[in-house]
């Protein structure tokens, strides 16, 4: 189907990661870029958008609670005691001299380290499968719901841009779900039960070595906002680079046409380079909390053993006190560090749920109305009703179109380039609405119908007919999926594709690669007829569906066609002649209006607008021909 072209980036453009037009210039390779959505870098951390991930989790809560919750309780305990059973190993056992209870106090911590690890094995386990499960249920929402997205949504973004969505950044989010969030929370347990346990022991040394903890939170809250800024413009540059490696690819042909491989690759390295800054700006950023953190636990280590001597001296605590205090800051400030690299990850994944979101978020263009109806079996009575249609406001594609077509009548569209041809054909299937009027399938609004009970009886075939990976077999099955094998090589003899097929390596099973490079256009042509064939539509639409089949293989055809289209309601958009001079109505568009109606009888008789588009065919296949 022909749609107005999507805003792909063109050499010295690129897209950002919503698919919005940048500016970009090479200078030795390097990429510069120019954003106009800074006032996304601006806002203040977003927790609904956390509450909003968070939802996902709903679903297992009563597997995280029970089991996650228990193991990660227990495993907070057992390493907040150890530095419990040292303290008393050294005052009682080693400074007492007592070897039994020391061998008793030995054997307990290796008891407690086994419950650990015990504890840790069995969270780290089903953390990690229920992170996966998250995931997938995130990811496959996203793709669902793109799948249900208007033409429109797909118009003004390149694929790349959507492709990111749906791997990498749903992917950034794999940590946050796994081991993130949990982690945080044994954290939250373990830093509360460290501040408890200190100043139960001794309130006044407790306090002194934990004022340092807001001193760091000041120093670190600078950097916040930055780091923010750094992993957004990241998440950018890897969705330009994702947008601008689709479009390569999809267009390798054309770039060694023209030899433009080199001019390619450096633009590439252009931005690449650039991503690469980004990267190293934004790591940089964020690793910069731990020597914060080193610096204020230094700090507090040199009040612990500076104040904890004069304790010790006052006999207000003993030497296994200090140590076991040692040990609570050793374990205080490793949950703080790991806190802080997760408010980086949470960062990360703020701004991978702002893109996934915001395509969660869009509403189709076309809709389905609350109560639309099944459309019944219909006969193929098709009407357009003063329809007006605009791609963007201002520049109207169709202006006041009405026609009326019976069931089983064949209509070709004809017209220059731009004329609406496709336009109406989009119109009928739903792939957008119109601006005014309506149209009719037996007198149904279409718009008061599912949109798959009335695509379900509209077949499409395309001049660029896709092929999809997988067997022949499979391809001409994808237009009625639960085919037998007899339908789907009867669909194939109609149309005259039996004969390659059975020439292929493996016939009916030879696999295709995307698009179908191993097949000739012609060749693709002829699939995509059985597959609208086998699927059967009430209503056809041929797209300049014969533009890539040579004269000859159109000859054999012909007889295919009579077959496909008898009882059918058609519409043929196409050039050739051949293909439209027996259609029993043909309409003439010229900038979104109707010019001439009638069938090739008729509007030759009538030397007008089709007459001068026939005449000027013909000139061009004499001149052509020699």
């Amino acid at each position: 189907m022909k749609t107005s072209p999507p805003h792909a980036p063109q050499p010295g453009r690129t897209a950002d990661a919503a698919g919005n037009g940048q500016t970009a210039g090479a200078e030795q390779g390097q990429a510069r870029f120019v954003y106009t959505d800074d006032t996304l870098m601006d806002k203040a951390f977003d927790w609904g958008q956390m509450r909003r991930l968070a939802t996902y989790m709903k679903p297992y809560l009563k597997q995280i609670i029970p089991i996650i919750g228990t193991m990660m309780v227990v495993g907070a305990i057992t390493k907040l005691t150890v530095p419990l059973i040292i303290s008393r190993a050294i005052d009682k056992a080693i400074g007492g001299g007592n070897g039994k209870l020391l061998g008793e106090l030995v054997a307990i911590m290796l008891g407690v380290y086994l419950v650990q690890w015990i504890a840790n094995s069995f969270r780290i386990k089903y953390t990690n499968m229920i992170g996966q499960r998250i995931i997938y249920d995130l990811r496959h929402e996203l793709f669902s719901h793109i799948q249900q997205l208007s033409f429109h949504f797909f118009d003004k973004r390149p694929a790349g841009s959507v492709l990111v969505r749906v791997t990498n950044y749903v992917n950034s989010l794999q940590d946050l779900f796994t081991n993130g969030v949990v982690n945080l929370m044994i954290d939250c347990v373990q830093l509360v039960g460290i501040i408890v346990i200190l100043l139960t022991i001794n309130f006044k040394l407790g306090l002194a070595v934990i004022i340092t903890v807001p001193l760091m939170f000041i120093i670190s809250g600078q950097l916040r906002m930055r780091i923010r800024r750094a992993w957004q413009i990241v998440q950018m540059r890897q969705a330009r680079i994702n947008s601008h490696l689709n479009e390569c690819i999809q267009g390798i042909r054309v770039t060694q046409a023209y030899t433009q491989e080199k001019n390619n690759i450096d633009y590439f390295r252009g931005m690449n380079e650039d991503n690469k800054k980004q990267w190293d700006k934004a790591s940089a950023l964020n690793q910069s909390f731990g020597p914060i953190i080193e610096i204020t636990g230094a700090i507090g280590y040199c009040i612990l053993f500076w104040y904890g001597a004069h304790l010790i001296q006052a006999e207000d605590i003993t030497v296994g006190l200090l140590v076991a205090f040692a040990n609570y800051i050793g374990n205080f400030w490793e949950p703080i560090n790991r806190m802080g690299q997760m408010y980086s990850q949470l960062l990360v994944a703020m701004a991978s749920a702002e893109r996934i979101f915001e395509f969660i978020d869009e509403q189709p263009s076309v809709k389905e109305k609350k109560e639309a109806k099944q459309l019944p079996p219909i006969q193929g009575a098709v009407s357009f009703e003063d329809i007006v249609f605009e791609y963007e406001p201002g520049r109207p594609a169709l202006r006041g179109i009405n026609l009326d077509v019976l069931p089983g009548q064949s209509i070709a569209l004809v017209g220059h380039t731009g004329s609406g041809k496709s336009t109406i054909i989009n119109l009928l299937c739903r792939f957008y609405d119109p601006s005014r009027g309506r149209v009719l399938i037996d007198g149904h609004d279409i718009r008061d119908v599912t949109l798959q009970s009335l695509r379900s009886q509209v077949g499409i075939v395309l001049q660029d007919t896709f092929i999809f990976s997988g067997t022949i077999r499979d391809n001409i099955r994808f237009g009625k999926l639960d085919a037998t094998d007899e339908e789907v090589e009867a669909a194939a003899k109609a149309v005259h594709a039996h004969d390659f097929i059975m020439k292929l390596p493996n016939g009916y099973e030879t696999e295709v690669q995307e698009r179908g490079s191993v097949l000739s256009m012609g060749q693709r042509q002829l699939l995509s007829f059985a597959r609208a064939l086998l699927a059967d539509p009430r209503v056809l639409i041929l797209d300049e569906a014969t533009a890539s089949i040579d004269t000859e293989t159109e000859l054999r055809i012909q007889e295919a066609l009579k077959t496909l289209l008898q009882g059918r309601t058609s519409f043929i958009i196409a050039h050739r002649l051949s293909t439209i001079r027996h259609a029993d109505n043909i309409i003439v568009l010229d900038h979104g209006s109707i010019m001439e109606t009638g069938n090739h009888d008729e509007l030759m008789a009538k030397q007008g607008v089709y007459y001068g588009l026939i005449q000027a065919q013909y000139k061009f296949l004499l001149e052509a021909a020699g």
